[in-house]
């Protein structure tokens, strides 16, 4: 008697902005398209996308843009969220655009959203999956997205050749993962603009969180906290929370990943299809892809190669 496998289907999603970023900051400024646009980030992501698909040959992808880059519901409930960066110059978004062009010919879902940055549309992603069996592997090393990961997931920071699960994140950041909004919610995130409470940094958050478990345990038992021991300067700590009590639970609410975004895909469980062959051979041209890059893009989409006397590059 034979009995059916228990093991979880895998998705994995892709956080493809830090690639293409990744790429931008790397890769040598030397290429660009047929109209003399740079595309050296289009590229470098381009080789990145190729080695996931050799390594995994994955049935089930979905790759996650930020188009709301200012246009957030979080912007709307704190106006100077993420505003610490800088817009992205016009060539890069040009190449954004590409990249993004180059999944869909590809045949994989791509999710961008100008109202939900890609770790919400990630989330939403692997929230609608995991009722019909799947896991998720997130392609990315952003801290905030391991507060999604469950039992079978897997987080995996590409670049590093890293992977962990759930039962890693504590060791990496000092909390469990269903603690990481709580824990940027009283720490902050500097890199997000999140201010979080003053004065608590972060192992004061893990140390409260160790003891009290939520945030919202420990702004009800905020009483208790100026007898931690194993908090310096807990009389002071506990006078922050009382007085910015409000700011971390505005805080909290920023750090969460929502899970209830738009997701288009999400029916076929972001299954891969097959590639549109005539505008993959239209992108390659107009990128100007070498014969090695048209390669393993033939390769990975099933294709047969036919060397192309325009792939000078």
């Amino acid at each position: 008697m034979t009995h059916a496998s228990t093991t979880p289907r895998t998705v994995y999603l892709v956080d493809a902005s830090v690639y293409v970023f990744r790429a931008w900051h790397s890769m040598p400024n030397e290429f660009t398209d047929s109209d003399g646009w740079p595309t050296n980030a289009v590229h470098g992501f381009a080789r990145f996308m190729l080695e996931l698909l050799e390594r995994t040959t994955p049935d089930h992808i979905v790759v996650a843009f930020d188009e709301a880059l200012d246009t957030c519901f979080r912007n709307r409930i704190y106006p100077a969220y993420k505003a610490n960066r800088d817009p992205a110059p016009d060539d890069l978004k040009r190449q954004f655009a590409a990249c993004r062009e180059l999944c869909v010919v590809m045949g994989m879902t791509v999710l961008a959203h100008t109202d939900y940055e890609a770790d919400d549309l990630i989330g939403s992603a692997l929230h609608s999956v995991r009722a019909h069996g799947f896991r998720g592997v997130i392609v990315s090393a952003d801290k905030d997205l391991s507060q999604l990961l469950g039992e079978h997931d897997e987080q995996w920071d590409f670049a590093r050749a890293q992977r962990w699960g759930a039962a890693g994140v504590p060791a990496r950041h000092g909390v469990r993962a269903d603690q990481i909004a709580d824990y940027l919610a009283l720490a902050g995130d500097a890199i997000d603009n999140i201010p979080g409470v003053p004065g608590i940094g972060a192992k004061t958050a893990a140390a409260l969180l160790g003891h009290f478990g939520t945030l919202d345990e420990v702004l009800r038992r905020v009483e208790e906290v100026p007898y931690l021991s194993a908090i310096r300067g807990a009389a002071r700590c506990a006078q922050q929370l009382r007085m910015h009590r409000e700011q971390a639970l505005l805080c909290r609410e920023l750090a969460t990943i929502v899970l209830h975004a738009p997701c288009e895909g999400a029916d076929a469980h972001f299954r891969r299809g097959e590639p549109q062959r005539d505008p993959l051979l239209a992108l390659c041209d107009r990128l100007r892809f070498g014969p090695l890059t048209r390669r393993r893009i033939h390769a990975a989409c099933g294709l047969a190669f036919m060397p192309a006397a325009s792939a000078n590059v």
